[in-house]
């Protein structure tokens, strides 16, 4: 079981936001669903006035209850700085003193929780507070299985741009293709690489820590290329550092009659295909061509093919039965 907790408030009775419940609403559209159309994530929303101190805490509790595979929180709204040890989410009906729901509560019950990943991702000012030793005391405070990403650290602030905010509009794009690997996979981790190369030295910075011991995927884009095809590509390899030949019945254009340049033996319809795949790999850095320019001339001089240090990574995970 997969569940989204996502909450966004505009309408403070102060300090109105612009973009937090646009980007609740696009939260859940790029969650719900992988690319095939197949369930990802079951979600609720609290926007506005239901956003309130005490639902916020009893759904919080709710999110992190139970047993499943991912529970996760987001929340976009106003954060605040509670005297330089911890940092709060500001309620809808925040009021002085009791301002809303503490980071350390809701990395406290992400801790307790039995679901096998904890993720929490906060799109407000202060938000670091959250990734700082200090609220938990001096234990380890990321329990297994928990990621937290966060759109500033605890004493910057986090800005809006485009209908959402600077960090969420950057999450978004990441998950929806923007950090997958070839496979389809989106990652935290791949979202945060993304994030970070977006962001310049000096604009806000996002913080993420995670404790996790296996791999974790968010959400399945559409692949770069197929496991099928990347599988038939990588057998071709006997060992890692091995070289494909080729040669000239490899390439389709290469038939008797042809405007262009022909060779000996000509194309043949299951090398064509295989060559295909070996191309696709190429476009996605997986295979270079040995011996020639590009893969083309690989082909028709008779040269050969081997894997990058990306290829070697994936035929690795291939031969220990990972992928």
């Amino acid at each position: 079981m997969r569940k989204a907790l996502l909450i966004g408030i505009n309408k403070y009775k102060s300090a109105e936001l612009n973009c937090c419940v646009n980007d609740v609403k696009s939260m859940k559209s790029v969650l719900e669903h992988n690319f095939d159309g197949s369930k990802n994530f079951h979600t609720k929303i609290l926007l506005d006035e239901k956003a309130t101190r005490s639902k916020i805490r009893e759904n919080i509790k709710d999110l992190f209850s139970g047993e499943g595979e991912i529970a996760l929180l987001y929340f976009s709204g106003h954060g605040y700085d509670d005297d330089s040890t911890d940092g709060i989410i500001i309620s809808y009906d925040y009021k002085e003193n009791d301002y809303g729901i503490k980071m350390s509560e809701i990395l406290s019950e992400a801790n307790k929780s039995k679901f096998s990943y904890k993720i929490i991702i906060l799109d407000c000012c202060h938000s670091g507070y959250l990734g700082n030793s200090g609220i938990m005391g001096d234990t380890s405070y990321l329990n297994n299985g928990v990621v937290i990403m966060t759109a500033s650290k605890k004493n910057e602030y986090a800005g809006e741009i485009n209908g959402h905010g600077i960090f969420t509009n950057l999450v978004l794009e990441a998950i929806n293709g923007g950090a997958t690997d070839i496979l389809g996979n989106i990652t935290p981790g791949s979202i945060y690489s993304y994030i970070d190369q977006a962001l310049g030295p000096w604009s806000q910075r996002p913080l993420f820590k995670a404790n996790i011991s296996s791999f974790i995927s968010l959400k399945q884009c559409e692949p770069k290329i197929t496991i099928n095809e990347l599988k038939d590509c990588l057998n071709l390899f006997s060992n890692d550092n091995s070289i494909y030949s080729l040669d000239p019945s490899f390439e389709k254009t290469n038939t008797l009659g042809s405007i262009h340049r022909t060779s000996e033996p000509f194309a043949k319809e299951a090398n064509v295909e295989l060559f295909s795949k070996l191309q696709k790999c190429n476009r996605n850095g997986l295979i270079i061509p040995y011996g020639a320019s590009d893969m083309y001339f690989a082909a028709m001089e008779s040269k050969g093919c081997k894997l990058t240090p990306l290829g070697k990574h994936y035929w690795k995970m291939m031969k220990e039965d990972i992928i």
